[in-house]
This record gives structure tokens, C-alpha cells and sequence, in this order.
């Protein structure tokens, strides 16, 4: 029997009723060869007690019982620091949620008097003052005009007045009833969730306001904050034009931000503003700000070309440090984003709060949410590469895409004529800025030195199709929308010239890979490398044809992120992925226009291949999918970039608008094959998951696993095909089919293992079964598979296996059987992984 002593660093061992005790210098030498090894093989024991005279006189046993009870103990400490970080998190979460229902029980207290003040007037109205009534309500109504200030002094100390004013102006909508706030579609609270969400209900402007635990202290989450273009997407700039110091130990800063356009149809926005940093009495720092109008005495911006002058209102940061390490943090954004400037097809982007609260307020806690996440943990990841430069990467990726989208004129860019049509729109930059380094990193078959930049950009209204689905097929299928790389088209436009692209493309796909580099805490947004095989930058490359590369940012995939914008942005770069390598970013943004309804069902699985060939595949009946897209209307921006030689632009602008149409005829054609009214025609189309064949194959799954495994897959066997078929579909356990080939391909799976998989009905038939499996998992399988065809089945011990995109996956056990057709002939092997998870 061992046991630990009350000092804590000897152990003993019982040995003919005595305790044997280490000395002092015997622990030390065990602590020193612990920290070397701590789990020490038989022959590493023997070898320590020869190397080290001091343990000569321990017997190897007892060495094995004090490793052990010194594992014990380090699992048991570094549990009891697990167990304290969860406590101190749910100790200042219960604190959060504890003022939150404080501010929620007066905010309805609030509205009961409200309403009852309300419901007395009107009860007490009575026909002769009917007249005096509306004359009251026509007066009352001009309360609401915002009323014309004379000008604020711009001195030092009416700043500091307009300051304190904002201050309490913001700390009233963050922890008060200032605002009327609803819990935001889609953001529910929680143990793990990113916070409390919540946005304006009835109220000037639009407002969004959320509330968080971050493993960071204030200072470092104000720093993070202020520095709004290294997490906002759409900032362009914030200039600070002066700062000054208050007697309090404050500053006020008076700020100029630039905010970039979403799409090509509407202006980009700036902001003049006041940012004011104080601390408060118990400790809390805050950093608040609204927009400067009428100021006298004082600097101000005037109006600037290219952007429209919006209002920022009192709006900013309370960070409180919170017990034990971290912060609280209250975010409130609240804005006037001059909707009527925009075409009003666009105005639900500027008067949603929920648009607003996905962009800014929740970009905000999952900025200091990663950032804390990369401080606590190792900062390597996979090529070797920081957290931080991957998210550099990110940043460049969507700040070159807004730049090109945008086209500003002080960045270098001018437009030039169309060709009768307006639908495309080209740009075209020679600003030494722009084209520093772009003759590096497009050396490997394209021109010595190109000095011109064009941009091909365009806008669609998109009708009734969810756009995370369409978003996700644009990435899993490529080749549906781009019949080769557009680096590569240009390059073969201006190596080979006008007369031999007339009439066909060089170059085409052999096949893309996706390789994973990085995603967020919460998988909204995703790193990785494209491969592109087989790729024919000109017609002698058809000979040996090359694989390229892409950088890829991709976005908005989550379709129960109700308001959230979708983007799926890539760049070419070489083999040397040099950090700093120029990039030319291409691509889409997708941005729903109806946030205010709740996006459709997560489980829903399409793909484009597979409702243009073979019909649609999902989960839901396809008057399920009416019913939640009848309405869904969405905006998508394109744009590409094309490097080349400035003598070469006439055809390179013809050749990018006449791609950027192609593109705009293929989105068209994937819309309307992925639209809910689509889905509910089967006329010349077969559903892979609504056909005779389709619940034949259910049946016989079925079958053969109660006829080899003596019992039921299904809780209720005894149902029609139909709903045999829906049951597996919807089974939580990961359920896929192989082919009984030389090398086996997988023929079906049900959501669970499309999910596991990370793949879709038409890509898993590109996926083989050795595939999924690690060398232990292959060698097990080859062992297994005699039996399976003898006996009919096998079970297989948990293990890991691989997504397609390359994700190890944890399971607890698989089985595996024959399925046996009506003429009870082998008709494929089906698997079940059960309790599967993403490592």
C-alpha cells in the first residue's frame, strides 16, 4: 500500500507493517528524474537506482509506487488549478448574469408603469377633449424631431463637458434602461457561449449591446478595442487628429474613422468623433465616444469625397476587472447610419441591429476571446506560424477585398468606360503602392513585372436560397463556377494574347485539395490552403501541367448565425507562402438582407453537383424549406483582381469582364438549383434521399444489421420505407456506406456522417475508406475485414480517424456489416461510428 505523507514530498511504502521514508536527497534525486521522466519503463527503473548511488538501497518496486503516487498528485494538482479557473469563470459569469437580471427586472418595472400610465390616459379620454388630445399628439410628435442645438464649444473644457455627458449617456444604455433591449435571434447565453447579445428595440438609430468574460485585463482589452482595424472588417481608418488630458486622469481624443462599403451598391461611411478613457470610482475603465456636430472654436472634418458623414451615438466599453484575473466587459455600439443614401433594397443593412451586432459588437468578444485564447495557450501552430500572423493573414486578405470592392480614388484607383453594359464595373490601379512586389510573388509563369492592377466587380440580388449553403458549395465546388484559376487565366492572357483566348479557355481544374491552416474559437471563420491540380497556365503547360496554390478565407458558413455576412475571399501565392508576400485578393460576399428572421435549419446538407445532375439532398421535406426561405432575399458582391502589363489592359479588361459575367451566369444557375422552389419540383430531377432506390438502401441496412448484430439500428423497425429512411438520416450516430471495389469509396452517409466526414453527398464519393483511417486504424480495418465478409459483421475498438478536410476525429467504437441485398447478395459495407467528436 503507498501513500503520501503530511509533508508532501515523502513517500512511503508498506513494508512488514512499517513505513519505508525517504530521505531529503532521495526525494530530490526522484523530483530530478520525475521532471526528466515521469513515466519510467522497468529497465529505466533498474537503470536509475544503478546511476544514482543515493537510491541503491530502494528495491525497483518501490521506485514504480512512487512514480505513480507522484503522477497522482501532479494530476490531482493540475486538476484543483482546472477546478479553480472554472469556479473563478463561473463565480464572475454568475455575477453577469446576477446585474444583467437586476437591469432586466427594471426594465420591465419600467414598462408595467409605462403601460399603465398609458392605459390610465386612455381610459380617462373623453369626447370633449378629443380635440385637445390630438392637438397634444400633433406637439408631442414634434418632440421626436431632433432638436437644433446651437453650437457646442470645441474649447478644452467643452470637450471635457461633452465628454462627461457621454459618459453617462453610455453607462445608462449599458447597464440601465436607456435602451429598450431584446435578446439578439440566434444568441442564446450560456456556460460557453460567446456572451450576453442584445439589441434596440424602438429606439433612434440602430444599437447593439452585448456583455463578456475575457481571460484578459482591462488595460490590454481597452488597447485591443481602441484598436479598431485589427478586429473590425470593415474599418478603413481611424486617425487620431488630437489628444487631450483631463484633470481626472483621463484623455479625450478627438478621432476621424473610415468605414469601407459592403458592396458596390452603396457609399462607404465616416465619423468624426470624440473617444473619452477615464476610470471610474471602483476601478472600472471606460472608453465611450459619440460624434461631434456643431462644434465651434475647435477643429472639425469637413465632408471628404467618396463617403457619406454618419452619426455615431453615445456608444463605447465598461471593462471591469474581475476576481482572480480577467475582465468584464459591457460593449454598447449605437448608430445613425444614414439609411436614405442607399438604395432602398440595401436600407435593411443600415437599419438592423442585428447587421450591426454581428458585425461590430460580436466581431469585439470574439476579437478579445481569441486573443485570450492564444495567450493561454502554446502560441505555434501548424507550418510553425503564430496565431497572430495567421490572423494578419486574415486581416490582409479581407482589408485587400474591401480596397479593391471599394476603389478609392486616394489608393490610386480610377474607373474606366464599359462596354454598353453596366453590370461589371472596372477599376484599374498603377500606384507604385499597390504593385510593390507583385512581379515576386507571380514570377513561376507569369510576367517579369506587372504594372497595373484591374478589378472586376459586380452585385446581384439573390432570391430564396440560404446564402451559408450557397456559400459553402461555392467552396466545395470550384469547378462549378470557375472552369480554371483566374491567376492563371490572366497570366495566359497576357503571355499568349487576344487571338488565342478567342473562343476557349487555356487552362482548366484536374482537382482541388483543401488544406486547413487555422479557424477561430468558434469555426466562424476559416484559414486554408487551396490546391489546385493540374492547372495549364498556357497551352505548353497542358504538357506538364502545375498545381497552384490559394490562400483562402472563408466565412458566414454557420447558418444559424441570423444576420451574419458570408465571404469566401482567396489569393494566389507560391510555394514559399512568404508572410509578407503581396496578395491580390477575388472573391464573394454574401450579405442577407432579411437579418431579422431567423436563418434556416443547421442540418440541412446540399450541394450544387447534386441538384443540378441528381436532384437536391437534405433533411428537410421540401415544403419545410419553403417554408423558411420563401422570403429570404440576399445581396452578393463580386470582385476579382488581375495583375498584368499596362499595354495589355484593353483586352485584360474585355477578358475580366466577359469571366466576371461567366461567374454571374453560374451563381445564377447554382441559386436557382438550390432554391426552395427548385427543391419542391421533381419534375426530370431525382432526390437522392426521396427515391425508391434511396429507401431501398435504408431498408436493407436495416435488415442486415438485425439479421448479423441480433439487434434493432433503429428505435422503430417496423415503419415504411420512407420513414426508415428519415430515421437514418437524422441517426446521431455517423452512419456511411462503402463499395465492395478493390478500393473501397464511400457510396452514402447520413447527416451525422456528412458532418463527421466535413464533406457532402456528391464530394463523398470522391473519398475512400483507407482514407479516413490513421496506420493504426488501416491495419485494424485490413485485420477486420475477413470477418466481416465471413460472419457479416465486426466491431471495432475506438480510435481517431480523419474529415476530408483533414480533422482528427475521436470515436468510442465502430461497427461495421455486410448489407445484403433481396437476393441476400453483398451489396455494400455499412459503418457506424458511435459518440464521435472533432479532436
Amino acid at each position: 500500500m503507498a501513500m503520501a505523507c503530511k509533508d508532501g514530498g515523502k513517500i512511503g511504502i508498506m513494508d512488514n507493517g512499517k513505513y519505508v521514508r525517504y530521505t531529503p536527497e532521495q526525494v530530490e534525486a526522484l523530483e530530478r528524474l520525475y521532471l526528466e521522466c515521469p513515466k519510467p519503463s522497468s529497465i529505466r527503473r533498474q537503470q536509475l537506482i544503478r546511476e544514482c548511488p543515493i537510491l541503491s538501497n530502494i528495491e525497483p518496486k518501490q521506485i514504480k509506487v512512487w512514480f505513480q503516487n507522484r503522477r497522482c498528485r501532479e494530476k490531482q494538482r493540475k486538476e484543483a488549478s482546472r477546478l479553480q479557473a472554472v469556479n473563478r469563470k463561473l463565480t464572475a459569469m454568475n455575477k453577469l448574469l446576477m446585474e444583467e437580471n437586476d437591469r432586466l427586472q427594471k426594465q420591465v418595472s419600467h414598462l408595467v408603469y409605462e403601460n399603465g400610465y398609458f392605459r390610465q390616459n386612455t381610459q380617462s379620454a373623453t369626447l370633449a377633449t378629443k380635440d385637445a388630445s390630438c392637438e397634444s399628439v400633433v406637439t408631442s410628435g414634434q418632440h421626436h424631431v431632433t432638436p437644433q442645438h446651437p453650437p457646442r464649444d470645441a474649447s478644452p473644457a467643452g470637450l471635457l463637458s461633452i465628454a462627461e455627458e457621454t459618459l453617462t449617456e453610455f453607462l445608462s444604455k449599458a447597464t440601465g434602461t436607456a435602451v429598450e433591449w431584446v435578446q439578439m435571434p440566434g444568441m442564446k447565453p450560456g456556460p460557453d457561449s460567446i456572451g450576453i447579445v442584445a439589441i434596440s428595440h424602438g429606439c433612434t438609430g440602430v444599437a447593439a449591446r452585448a456583455c463578456g468574460l475575457v481571460g484578459l485585463d482591462p488595460t490590454r482589452v481597452a488597447e485591443i478595442l481602441k484598436d479598431r482595424p485589427s478586429w473590425f472588417r470593415d474599418c478603413r481608418a481611424v486617425d487620431v487628429l488630437n489628444v487631450l488630458p483631463t484633470a481626472n486622469g483621463g484623455t479625450i481624443e478627438l478621432l476621424y474613422m473610415q468605414l469601407y462599403a459592403p458592396t458596390t451598391l452603396a457609399p462607404a461611411r465616416d465619423f468624426w468623433l470624440l473617444r473619452y478613457t477615464s476610470v471610474l470610482e471602483d476601478g472600472s475603465l471606460v472608453v465611450c465616444e459619440r460624434s461631434l456636430k456643431n462644434t465651434q472654436n475647435g477643429p472639425s472634418m469637413p465632408p471628404v469625397q467618396q463617403f457619406v458623414r454618419a452619426e455615431v451615438l453615445p456608444s463605447g466599453y465598461l471593462i471591469r476587472p474581475c476576481d482572480g484575473g480577467g475582465s468584464i466587459i459591457h460593449i454598447v455600439d449605437h448608430m445613425d447610419l444614414e439609411p436614405r443614401s442607399v438604395p432602398e433594397v440595401l436600407r435593411p443593412l443600415y437599419e438592423s441591429s442585428t447587421v450591426l451586432a454581428q458585425k461590430t459588437t460580436v466581431a469585439a468578444l470574439r476579437q478579445l476571446r481569441q486573443i485570450s485564447q492564444e495567450v493561454s495557450q502554446s502560441n505555434v501552430t501548424q507550418w510553425g506560424r503564430r496565431p497572430a500572423a495567421l490572423r494578419a493573414l486574415s486581416q490582409r486578405l479581407s482589408r485587400g477585398f474591401n480596397e479593391a470592392l471599394n476603389g478609392f480614388t486616394d489608393e490610386g484607383w480610377s474607373t474606366i468606360g464599359n462596354d454598353g453594359m453596366d453590370d461589371v464595373t472596372i477599376l484599374v490601379n498603377s500606384s507604385p503602392d499597390k504593385l510593390m512586389g507583385l512581379h515576386l510573388s507571380f514570377g513561376n509563369g507569369f510576367p517579369a513585372v506587372s504594372n497595373t492592377v484591374l478589378c472586376a466587380k459586380a452585385s446581384m440580388l439573390l432570391q430564396n436560397v440560404p446564402p451559408a449553403i450557397l456559400l459553402r458549395f461555392l467552396r466545395e465546388h470550384r469547378s462549378e463556377w470557375a472552369d480554371n484559376n483566374l491567376e492563371a487565366y490572366a497570366a495566359a492572357a497576357v503571355k499568349v494574347g487576344p487571338c488565342s483566348l478567342s473562343g476557349s479557355r487555356v487552362g482548366n481544374f484536374g482537382g482541388q485539395v483543401i488544406l486547413p491552416l487555422a479557424h477561430t474559437i468558434e469555426h466562424e471563420e476559416f484559414l486554408e490552403v487551396i490546391k489546385l491540380e493540374g492547372i495549364g497556365h498556357t497551352p505548353e503547360d497542358v504538357i506538364m501541367p502545375r498545381d497552384m496554390f490559394l490562400l483562402q478565407l472563408c466565412s458566414g458558413m454557420d447558418e444559424n448565425a441570423v444576420g451574419a455576412c458570408g465571404e469566401l475571399i482567396f489569393a494566389s501565392i507560391d510555394a514559399s507562402f512568404a508572410d509578407d508576400a503581396p496578395l491580390l485578393p477575388s472573391g464573394f460576399r454574401i450579405i442577407p438582407l432579411d437579418s431579422g428572421k431567423e436563418a434556416s435549419s443547421p442540418n440541412r446538407t446540399l450541394d450544387l453537383a447534386s441538384a443540378l445532375e441528381i436532384g437536391p439532398a437534405g433533411s428537410k421535406e421540401p415544403n419545410e424549406y419553403s417554408a423558411n426561405s420563401a422570403c429570404m432575399r440576399s445581396v452578393m458582391t463580386i470582385a476579382f483582381e488581375f495583375a498584368f502589363e499596362s499595354h495589355m489592359l484593353e483586352h485584360v479588361a474585355s477578358m475580366a469582364r466577359q469571366y466576371v459575367r461567366s461567374i454571374i451566369s453560374s451563381v445564377q444557375r447554382v441559386t436557382l438549383a438550390l432554391s426552395p422552389s427548385h427543391l419542391g419540383s421533381h419534375a426530370g430531377l431525382r432526390a437522392p434521399l426521396g427515391t425508391p432506390e434511396a429507401q431501398t438502401l435504408a431498408r436493407w441496412i436495416c435488415q442486415s444489421y438485425r439479421c448479423f448484430l441480433d439487434a434493432e439500428l433503429l428505435k422503430s423497425s417496423n415503419e415504411g420505407g420512407d420513414a426508415i429512411l428519415k430515421s437514418l438520416w437524422h441517426h446521431s450516430d455517423a452512419i456511411m456506406c462503402c463499395s465492395l471495389k478493390a478500393l473501397p469509396v464511400f457510396t452514402f452517409a447520413n447527416q451525422a456522417g456528412l458532418d463527421m466526414l466535413e464533406t457532402t453527398l456528391v464530394a463523398l464519393q470522391d473519398i475512400t475508406l483507407e482514407k479516413i483511417f490513421d496506420d493504426h486504424g488501416r491495419k485494424t480495418l485490413c485485420s477486420e475485414f475477413p470477418q466481416i465478409m465471413q460472419q457479416g459483421f465486426a466491431c471495432l475498438q475506438g480510435g481517431i480517424c480523419l474529415s476530408s478536410m483533414g480533422r482528427p476525429i475521436s470515436y468510442e467504437k465502430a461497427v461495421a456489416w455486410k448489407v445484403l441485398n433481396d437476393e441476400e447478395n453483398a451489396h455494400c459495407i455499412c459503418f457506424t461510428f458511435v459518440n464521435w467528436s472533432f479532436v
